[in-house]
């Protein structure tokens, strides 16, 4: 594929088909592409809103991930494909629909970008398809998953749509992996990840178990999906993360952003997974998602000097993360 030499990259005036592009992450890459001239078409279903997205000039392509024929429909006439679409609410994560629409789902748009010319596709992955430890551990795009799987359906399922995509470049297909830490940043109106800034800003004390993550700003992923497609290199996965943090130093970094001392207690992951369990076996309310925690019981960190190196993407610091979002979620009332 050429890319045309004109704008602020060296390339321009391509259009681009974007599947979630009204989600949070995706109104970002929407925007960026946007900026950036090109020209975008989203896959959004009759229902689906664009709040986020309704200020840009997009062209609306009516369909669904779990319907190929409108997948075929929506990448005609396009010269690439970022497939964001995905379920990524904790209360969706074992959802029957999960494996239609993260896994199905992309295999339908591989198919469907092949179909259209064999068109290059970046697929939106996570770091919780990477890999895992019980104690810190840093990992790159090399790692091999070797956490047990069976509380992790959301880790499986992306692990399981990340074959597909190299399967698809074993058939000659041009697809780039990218995988997100856990992203922040303002209208998160999902809850996915600021639904944590709420908790450890509201809690007292504020009680979190052992593991961690790397924290990524939104505007910094969606440049690095961008960036994928651009420079990424087929077949190879690129981990778009910033600063690894404990869930202990993300609660007191939240709380140190907004000027609150607090006493934070580091209860053993034992504890806390018995406790969860009892609790949903009597339908007892807790303070957080059950949902939650097989995975915030474990460190996902991770390396990225790949992206930074082959990409040119850079990640602003935990702080700068955590302060926007924290703004956004003081300005509308959640804190």
């Amino acid at each position: 594929m050429q890319l045309k030499p004109t704008g602020r990259m060296g390339w321009s005036n391509m259009k681009f088909f974007v599947t979630g592009g009204n989600g949070f992450i995706g109104s970002v890459v929407v925007r960026t592409l946007i900026e950036q001239g090109h020209a975008v078409r989203c896959l959004m279903r009759e229902t689906s809103k664009a709040d986020r997205i309704a200020d840009l000039p997009f062209e609306r392509a009516t369909g669904d991930v779990r319907d190929y024929d409108s997948l075929v429909r929506g990448i005609n006439g396009c010269d690439g494909v970022l497939h964001l679409a995905s379920l990524s609410s904790w209360d969706d994560i074992h959802s029957p629909e999960m494996k239609a629409v993260v896994l199905d789902g992309t295999d339908n748009v591989l198919k469907a970008a092949a179909a259209n010319g064999n068109k290059k596709v970046v697929f939106v992955s996570s770091t919780l398809a990477v890999n895992a430890s019980q104690e810190p551990e840093v990992f790159n795009e090399g790692a091999q998953f070797d956490v047990d799987l069976s509380e992790l359906a959301y880790s499986r399922y992306k692990i399981e749509a990340e074959k597909l995509c190299i399967a698809a470049v074993e058939r000659g297909q041009p697809v780039v992996i990218v995988n997100p830490a856990e992203v922040y940043g303002p209208h998160d109106t999902g809850m996915i990840t600021a639904k944590n800034l709420i908790d450890f800003a509201k809690s007292w004390p504020v009680l979190v178990c052992k593991g961690g993550t790397a924290v990524v700003y939104v505007e910094d992923v969606a440049r690095g999906i961008v960036a994928a497609f651009e420079k990424g290199k087929s077949g190879e996965r690129y981990i778009l993360g910033g600063d690894n943090l404990t869930i202990k130093e993300l609660a007191d970094l939240t709380n140190d952003i907004l000027g609150k001392k607090k006493w934070t207690l580091t209860f053993p992951n034992g504890f806390i997974k018995g406790l969860t369990k009892v609790a949903t076996s009597v339908k007892m309310p807790l303070p957080y998602n059950p949902n939650v925690i097989p995975y915030a019981t474990k460190y996902w960190f991770v390396d990225n000097k790949k992206a930074k190196e082959e990409l040119g993407v850079r990640f602003r610091p935990a702080r700068e993360c955590l302060k926007p979002t924290l703004e956004w979620l003081k300005e509308a009332g959640h804190i």
